[in-house]
């Protein structure tokens, strides 16, 4: 296959005192750039993922080198065979990653110790030992790595509640945390620090990083990981494939997301072809009779059809 589009994924933090202003010229120059993506920029830095032809974004990665705030930015690359997204959104917002903390972290002045992939893999298995996955339920529901502890939450804001209520449990162990690319653990992991964890590291580059490495080769990662554009999941181990993803309605393997149709639920969901069709793809049966649910107006289903649906999972 010819790979002639290129996904970039990166963040820093860096101050700016103008954020609003940078958003909006970075998202003018993107755009004339024919680049689409999703970008953040705070007035604590820069958070992207962008795709475009090969020119395009070594274009936008010179630019990033050049530019007198975003210069040393670490870009970790993919090859796609097209666009990742459908669009290019750069949003001015309070915060790169949402943790909306009392008393905020700044990850250049407090964070956790950065391990290669080869110092995390290795440290992963003593056992005094704790691994955190620093990202959303249906994240880690997808893949995870070996033996991780997942945290109940739905969104990254609500990780320091749950930390606290399960305290005990990493009490007196060595805490290693990790995330897509990195952003996420570089605020989580100064926290932990902040809360009175002594010994934190964190997966320098994230799991894009890890699966990438020649030596670990993404071992002792089970499932895929999940990715916020077009493509949903990509693989990280390439010595082995576990599925961990389990069908939300059989509990079958399963890796497969689909979002629930019903707007206001809008869960993400694992599921056949074959579980999506048969349950409207719906959560539940609110769901699935919901006045404004997508799937049955994508189909164009009658009264009459929905009912027969309806009646069939009843009766199963």
């Amino acid at each position: 296959m010819n790979q002639e589009y290129k996904v970039l994924l990166y963040y820093k933090y860096v101050p700016i005192e103008n954020a609003e202003e940078v958003a909006n010229e970075h998202r003018q120059f993107c755009i004339d750039l024919g680049l689409k993506g999703r970008i953040i920029i705070a007035s604590e830095g820069i958070n992207g993922t962008v795709s475009g032809t090969v020119e395009q974004t070594d274009a936008y990665m010179k630019y990033m080198d050049e530019h007198p705030l975003f210069t040393g930015t670490w870009f970790k690359i993919d090859e796609s065979s097209e666009h990742a997204f459908k669009k290019m959104k750069v949003r001015f917002r309070s915060e790169l990653v949402t943790l909306r903390l009392e008393d905020d972290v700044d990850p250049n002045l407090l964070t956790g110790k950065h391990l290669k992939p080869k110092e995390f893999f290795e440290a992963m298995q003593r056992e005094d030992t704790v691994v955190i996955d620093a990202r959303n339920d249906y994240e880690y529901d997808l893949g995870h790595f070996r033996g991780a502890v997942r945290p109940d939450i739905l969104n990254f804001r609500d990780l320091p509640d749950w930390i606290r209520e399960n305290k005990e449990q990493f009490e007196g162990k060595k805490v290693l945390t990790y995330c897509t690319g990195g952003i996420r653990c570089e605020k989580f992991s100064g926290w932990l620090k902040k809360e009175g964890f002594e010994d934190v590291a964190q997966l320098e580059g994230g799991i894009v990083t890890y699966g990438k490495d020649p030596e670990v080769q993404g071992e002792l990662w089970d499932g895929q990981l999940y990715v916020f554009d077009e493509r949903i999941s990509v693989p990280v181990n390439r010595k082995e494939h576990v599925v961990v993803g389990k069908d939300y309605f059989s509990g079958e393997p399963c890796e497969r997301y689909v979002n629930c149709a019903n707007p206001e639920c809008n869960k993400k969901i694992l599921c056949s072809e074959e579980n999506e069709h048969k349950h409207l793809r719906s959560c539940s049966h609110e769901c699935r009779v919901h006045p404004r649910n997508r799937y049955v107006a994508q189909h164009g289903l009658t009264e009459e059809e929905v009912n027969e649906r309806l009646l069939a999972l009843s009766h199963n």
